[in-house]
């Protein structure tokens, strides 16, 4: 045996609700809750500067790859053979100083207790 649908009464008014409105400039209301305040917002200058304190070594090894296959570029378009292959070593050591320095960094920051 089917149930038998229950019949809707013509009746009865029809529950409408208002429209939620909400407000995406503030946090959501959740009950025993209590959001942390926003962090500042950080531009690309002040979040370069934090993260040279934060681990000087690593622009620093940049800067020296930088400097070394410039010089070795240099020296390659003047024609001076044995300069620009002993420009492109420093080269080749200075990016394994940054990907060190990259690596310690990363350990030290996982490390570090917060």
């Amino acid at each position: 045996m089917a149930a038998a649908p229950t019949p809707v009464a013509q009746d009865q008014p029809i529950k409408t609700h208002p429209p939620l409105v909400f407000d995406l400039s503030q946090p959501p209301v959740i009950e025993g809750f209590s959001p942390l305040p926003r962090a500042k917002e950080e531009n690309f200058t002040d979040k370069f500067i934090r993260k040279t304190k934060e681990n000087p070594f690593v622009p620093i090894g940049c800067l020296g790859t930088a400097g070394a296959l410039i010089y070795g570029l240099g020296a390659f378009r003047s024609g001076k053979t044995r300069q620009s292959q002993l420009s492109m070593r420093a080269r080749i050591f200075a990016q394994g100083f940054t990907v060190v320095a990259i690596i310690v960094g990363v350990a030290a920051t996982a490390l570090k207790p917060k």
